[in-house]
């Protein structure tokens, strides 16, 4: 089973969309969020089951539509470790610090 480590500004990301959930349905946040961290955690025994983008890179999705985000992460086998970097909503045009 592979560790989970997350990069600092994942938590800046999560802020993010938990803000942006709130102004529409604040009861619903909490559970959102949990719902995407959930979803990471099955990069600890399928650490390949996301999509591969550039630089080693790989993409989980999660969800769909307005529902939906994205986990940028890098998964070293030597290590069996997977480096959660970005998480954004589906429909952001990009990751917000650069991953």
């Amino acid at each position: 089973m592979a560790l989970i480590e997350s990069a600092p500004e994942v938590l800046d990301d999560f802020d993010r969309i938990f803000d942006h959930i709130a102004q529409f349905d604040a009861s619903s946040a909490p559970g959102r969020i949990a719902d995407i961290l959930q979803a990471v955690q099955l990069l600890a025994t399928s650490p390949l089951i996301g999509r591969p983008v550039k630089d080693g890179q790989r993409e989980l999705v999660i969800g769909r539509g307005s529902r939906g985000y994205v986990a940028l992460y890098r998964f070293v086998p030597e290590l069996d470790t997977v480096f959660l970097l970005a998480v954004r909503s589906q429909r952001e045009s990009g990751y917000k610090h650069g991953a």
